[in-house]
């Protein structure tokens, strides 16, 4: 079987998985709790994570709406990496549920998506994430901002501070910035398909 077949076939698959997923999001929600969903290609290389929807977010129940989506979309084209090759998501889906929910839907994108990296943003998201005992996966280290790390034998982590706290703040908005441009050379190095 030739290969585009091959992908098109996982493809189909995950953009399956992930609308089942944002049917489940949105059964457990009401009138007054919008699941904000992740957006981006199903099958990324890289799955940007920040841990709570922000206002923005929740009115449109989509991730990496507004502020913070603007400015990472602006980094990634400063960095020459195609936006669609990312997928954004939040670890909370709601903002307000019990983080063992939470923690279920995230293991279920991260392997839907199969990710060759993901961008921890912000010390809780690292938490989170550390906390999702997810096969094979090593600890991510909170203080290591624009290092690579391993995260489990096929994807690879990086940490940068709180995208939607480094909004603000200049000397915050450089620190993110530091940390989240080692996005550019990872993918640079990235082998095509």
């Amino acid at each position: 079987m030739p290969t585009d077949e091959i992908y098109e076939r996982y493809l189909k698959k995950a953009i399956s998985e992930i609308n089942e997923l944002g049917d489940e999001l949105a059964r457990a929600g009401d009138e007054l709790r919008i699941p904000v969903l992740g957006s981006g290609h199903p099958l990324a290389d890289i799955l940007l994570l920040k841990f709570a929807p922000q206002p923005s977010e929740i009115q449109e129940g989509v991730a990496f709406f507004g502020r913070a989506g603007q400015a990472v979309l602006k980094s990634l084209q400063r960095l020459h990496v195609d936006p669609l090759a990312v997928y954004g998501t939040n670890c909370l889906k709601f903002g307000t549920e019990d983080p063992v929910d939470a923690a279920s839907w995230l293991t279920r994108e991260l392997y839907i998506v199969q990710p060759k990296l993901v961008v921890a943003m912000g010390e809780r998201t690292v938490a989170f994430v550390n906390s999702l005992r997810f096969p094979l996966s090593d600890a991510l280290d909170a203080d290591t901002f624009g290092g690579l790390q391993r995260f489990t034998p096929t994807i690879d982590a990086l940490v940068t501070p709180d995208v939607d706290e480094s909004l603000d703040d200049q000397q915050a908005k450089t620190a993110f910035w530091n940390a989240f441009k080692a996005l550019g050379p990872w993918w640079a190095e990235l082998p095509p398909y």
